[in-house]
C-alpha cells in the first residue's frame, strides 16, 4: 500500500463555478484530495461545503472548471453523472440516512446487488459478505439483525460500512456525529481512522473541532463559496479558523447593547430531562427579553422548544409560566397560556401553501375573527392587512396563497400569526432559514421591537454570528445542559470558539 505521506491525488476540483439564480455558490474553487487523507471541510452555512460535495459525487455539474476523480475526469450527460461518479469511486453518507428500517443490516449491505445462486438470493453469502464489510471498519453488529434494532450510531455505522462495500476511493461524511451521544461518537472516529488506514480518502463535514481535530490532519476552510484557506490542524488554533470562517465582513455588524436586565420572569424551566439528548436543563426568560439559544446541529436546540411547547413528551421538567406551575404541558394548554411556536421546518410544519396569507394569519386564533362560529371575512381581511403592514409582509393581497411568496415573507406570515393572537412569549425555531439578507434584517428589527414591547422571545438559529446581532442573553447547549452564558454585547468571535470547542 503506497504510504499517506505520498501525496496521491484521489479527486480535484479545478477552478470550480457555480452559480444559481442569485447566489454565487461557488467561486473559482481550487481542491485536492490525497490517498489516505481524511480532510475536514469547514464554513458556516452557506459557505458552498454543499455545493463542492455535490460537484464531487455528480448530483450536480459546475458552469465551469473540472472534476477530476483519480486520473478520469468526471464528465457525461446530467442522467448518468452521478452513476458515474460512483462507478469512479465517490460515495457519500449524509446527515438523512437512507437505510431500510424493516430489513436486516445484511439486505442492506446489498441492497440491490444481492449475490444469487440458482436464481435466489443467497443468504448465507450475502451475510458472509456482509459480515467481511462490518469487520473491515471493526463494526460489531450481527448481519441477520434489523436495521430497526440497532442504535443510532450503529446505523451510521452499517452505513458508512455499505459505501465501503463498493471499494471506494472517496468517501463524504456530512455531520455523521451530529445526533449522536458522546460515547457512540468514537464507534464512528474508529471507522474512520479504519478507512484511512485502508487508503480511502476521507472528507469530514463537521463543526465540532474536537472531534476534527481526532480524526482530520488538515482542514478546507469555506467562506463565501471561496476557499479560504488550506491548514495543517495540528499548528492552527480554533480563533484563527474561526476568522477564517467568518472573514471581517462581520465587522460592520452591531451586536445588541448591554441593558439593564429584565425583574418579571415570565417563563421558567427547571430540571428538564428529554433522553438521549437533554440532560439538565435549567433557565429564565424575562419579560421584554430576548435570549438566544447556541449549539451544534443535534445538540438538542429543536427538541427543547417542542418539549416546552407541549409538541414532545419530555422525561421530566418544571414548567412555569407567568409563576403558574404547568404539569404536563399540552400545545393548546400553552398556546392559551400566551405561548406562539415557530418550527424549524417552515415549509412542511409551519406554513399551509395553498391557502391565503388571511387564512395562515388568524389560524391560531379563530374565535377573534368569528361571530356565533361563523368567519367574519370583512375582519379576517382588516386584521391580516395591519399584521402585513406591521411584519413588511409583501404580497398581492391579503388571499395570496402564502406558497407563492419568497421564503422571508413566508417567515414572516409564520411569526405574525402570533402577533395577531397577541402571543406574549414566542420560541422561534431557525426564523431567518432560507431568507435573504434584506429579510433577515427586518427579521432582527421585527424581534426587538416585539422586546421592546414587553414581549419575551427564545431565538434559535444555526448562524452563530447572527445571534449577537438580536439577543440580549445567549446560552450555550452542550453536552445535554448548558455549559456558559452570555450577556449582550456578545463577541461574535469569542461565541463561535466557544462553540466549536468543547470544555
Amino acid at each position: 500500500m503506497t504510504s499517506q505521506t505520498e501525496a496521491v491525488p484521489v479527486a480535484k476540483v479545478i477552478g470550480g463555478n457555480k452559480r444559481y439564480p442569485g447566489v454565487v455558490a461557488l467561486d473559482n474553487v481550487n481542491f485536492t484530495l490525497n490517498r489516505g487523507e481524511v480532510r475536514a471541510l469547514l464554513g458556516k452555512n452557506g459557505a458552498g461545503k454543499s455545493t463542492l460535495i455535490r460537484l464531487l459525487t455528480g448530483s450536480e455539474r459546475p458552469d465551469s472548471g473540472e472534476i477530476w476523480i483519480g486520473e478520469t475526469r468526471l464528465d457525461g450527460a446530467d442522467a448518468t453523472l452521478t452513476r458515474r461518479a460512483t462507478e469512479l469511486g465517490v460515495h457519500a453518507v449524509y446527515q438523512e440516512l437512507s437505510l431500510v428500517e424493516a430489513l436486516t443490516v445484511a439486505e442492506n449491505l446489498c441492497l440491490g446487488h444481492w449475490p444469487r445462486r440458482n436464481g435466489m438470493i443467497d443468504h448465507k453469502q450475502m451475510n458472509r459478505e456482509a459480515q467481511k464489510s462490518l469487520q473491515r471498519l471493526g463494526v460489531e453488529v450481527e448481519p441477520d439483525r434489523l436495521v430497526s434494532s440497532l442504535s443510532p450510531a450503529q446505523k451510521q455505522l452499517v452505513e458508512i460500512a455499505r459505501v465501503m462495500k463498493g471499494e471506494p476511493r472517496v468517501v463524504i461524511l456530512d455531520e455523521p456525529t451530529s445526533s449522536l451521544a458522546s460515547a457512540e461518537v468514537e464507534l464512528v472516529i474508529g471507522a474512520v481512522k479504519s478507512m484511512s488506514s485502508l487508503g480511502v480518502a476521507v472528507i469530514y463535514v463537521s463543526h465540532r473541532m474536537e472531534e476534527i481535530r481526532r480524526i482530520a490532519s488538515c482542514a478546507t476552510i469555506m467562506r463565501d463559496g471561496q476557499v479560504a484557506g488550506d491548514v495543517m490542524l495540528d499548528s492552527t488554533s480554533t480563533r484563527h479558523i474561526v476568522s477564517l470562517m467568518l472573514g471581517r465582513e462581520h465587522v460592520d455588524l452591531v451586536p445588541v447593547a448591554a441593558s439593564v436586565p429584565k425583574e418579571q420572569v415570565v417563563l421558567e424551566v427547571k430540571g428538564l430531562r428529554q433522553a438521549p439528548k437533554l440532560a439538565d436543563i435549567s433557565f429564565t426568560l424575562r419579560r421584554g427579553e430576548v435570549l438566544g439559544i447556541a449549539g451544534l446541529l443535534g445538540a438538542g436546540r429543536s427538541e427543547l422548544l417542542k418539549a416546552i411547547i407541549g409538541l414532545e413528551p419530555c422525561d421530566s421538567a418544571d414548567i412555569r409560566v407567568n409563576g403558574e406551575a404547568v404539569r404536563n404541558p399540552t400545545y393548546a394548554d400553552m398556546l392559551a397560556r400566551g405561548i406562539g411556536y415557530t418550527p424549524e421546518n417552515r415549509k412542511e410544519a409551519g406554513i399551509i401553501p395553498l391557502l391565503g396569507v388571511d387564512e395562515n394569519t388568524v389560524l391560531t386564533h379563530c374565535r377573534k375573527v368569528s361571530a356565533r362560529g361563523v368567519l367574519q371575512w370583512d375582519l379576517i381581511r382588516r386584521m391580516t392587512q395591519e399584521v402585513m403592514q406591521r411584519m413588511t409582509v409583501k404580497a398581492a393581497s391579503t388571499e395570496t396563497s402564502v406558497g407563492t411568496l419568497s421564503g422571508g415573507n413566508q417567515q414572516k406570515v409564520v411569526i405574525g400569526r402570533w402577533v395577531y393572537a397577541a402571543s406574549q412569549i414566542l420560541l422561534l425555531d431557525e426564523p431567518t432559514r432560507g431568507v435573504d439578507i434584506e429579510a433577515k434584517q427586518q427579521i432582527y428589527r421585527i424581534v426587538r421591537e416585539l422586546a421592546a414591547e414587553g414581549k419575551s422571545v427564545v431565538f434559535i438559529s444555526s448562524e452563530v454570528e447572527e445571534l449577537p446581532l438580536v439577543c440580549d442573553r445567549i446560552l450555550l447547549l452542550q453536552h445535554g445542559t448548558f455549559t456558559q452564558e452570555y450577556h449582550a454585547p456578545v463577541s461574535i468571535d469569542a461565541l463561535m470558539s466557544a462553540i466549536l470547542s468543547v470544555h
